[in-house]
C-alpha cells in the first residue's frame, strides 16, 4: 500500500466516523422509533444497518459511475447537493406525517373511567388510558389484524437519497488517482466506519430509553417521534445538519 493509499484509507476512517457523529439524521430518528414503535434491540439495530448501507451504498455507486465515465468532481457534488435537499424535504414530510398522525393517536387514546361491580354488591371505578402498552385496550379485546409496518422501509428510502457529502470528492476520486482496488478499500472503510458509528450512537441512547419510565409520554411516543424527526429534516434543509 502506497503512502498516499495510506493516508486516504486513515482519512476515510476519520471522516465515516465524524460525518456521521455530526449529522443528527444518522441516529436520532432510529432511537425515537425505537422507543415509540417498542423495536426489539436487534430489530432497531438492523434497520439502523440497513438505511445505513442504502446510505452509503448511493453515494459508493454516484462515486464509481463518475470515475468510469470520467464525470467531473463538480458535476457529482451538485448532483449530490440535489439529493440532499430531496432527503431533508422527506424527513420533513415524513415527519410532519407522523407527527400529525402521532398526536391525533394520542388525543383519540385519552383515558376514561370504568365501573366494576363484584359479586357482592360492591361497585368501583378506576381510571386508565384507553390503550395499554401492550396494545389491548383496558377491560376490552381487540381481535384486529396487524398493520404492516413500513417505518423501516420509509426510512430506507430517505437514506438511499441522502448523501455522504465527503465520500465522492475527498475519498473516491483521489483514491482513482492510485489504483481501482484503492477505490474500493476506502469504500469499505468509509462505509463501515459510518455504519459502525450509527450503531453505537442509536446503541447507547436506545438502551437508555428503555430503562426510563415514560408513562406520562406513552400516549404521545409516536408524537415526539414524528417532532424529532421533522427536526432532524429541518436542520438538514436550513442549518446543514
Amino acid at each position: 500500500m502506497t503512502p498516499g493509499l495510506t493516508a486516504l484509507v486513515s482519512t476515510a476512517a476519520t471522516l465515516g466516523v465524524l460525518h456521521t457523529a455530526a449529522g443528527p439524521d444518522h441516529y436520532l430518528p432510529f432511537i425515537v422509533l425505537a422507543k415509540a414503535r417498542k423495536w426489539s434491540m436487534a430489530k432497531t439495530l438492523a434497520v439502523t444497518a440497513l438505511c445505513g448501507l442504502g446510505h452509503v451504498g448511493s453515494s459508493i455507486l454516484i462515486g464509481a459511475v463518475g470515475i468510469l465515465f470520467g464525470l467531473g468532481v463538480a458535476k457529482l457534488e451538485i448532483f449530490e447537493g440535489v439529493r440532499g435537499s430531496v432527503a431533508a424535504g422527506l424527513f420533513i414530510l415524513f415527519g410532519l406525517g407522523y407527527f400529525l398522525w402521532g398526536l391525533a393517536r394520542g388525543l383519540r387514546n385519552r383515558g376514561h373511567h370504568h365501573l366494576h361491580v363484584h359479586t357482592d354488591g360492591t361497585v368501583h371505578g378506576d381510571h386508565s388510558s384507553a390503550e395499554g402498552t401492550d396494545g389491548v385496550r383496558a377491560g376490552h379485546v381487540h381481535a384486529e389484524p396487524k398493520p404492516v409496518n413500513v417505518t423501516p422501509w420509509i426510512l430506507f428510502t430517505i437514506f438511499v437519497f441522502g448523501p455522504c457529502e465527503p465520500l465522492i470528492p475527498l475519498l473516491m476520486f483521489p483514491a482513482a488517482r492510485e489504483s481501482t482496488g484503492g477505490v474500493v478499500l476506502v469504500a469499505a472503510v468509509f462505509s463501515l466506519a459510518t455504519i459502525a458509528t450509527m450503531a453505537m450512537m442509536v446503541l447507547l441512547p436506545a438502551a437508555g430509553l428503555r430503562l426510563l419510565p415514560m408513562r406520562f409520554l406513552e400516549r404521545y411516543l409516536h408524537a415526539v417521534a414524528g417532532f424529532t424527526i421533522l427536526a432532524c429534516g429541518l436542520g438538514m434543509a436550513f442549518l446543514g445538519l
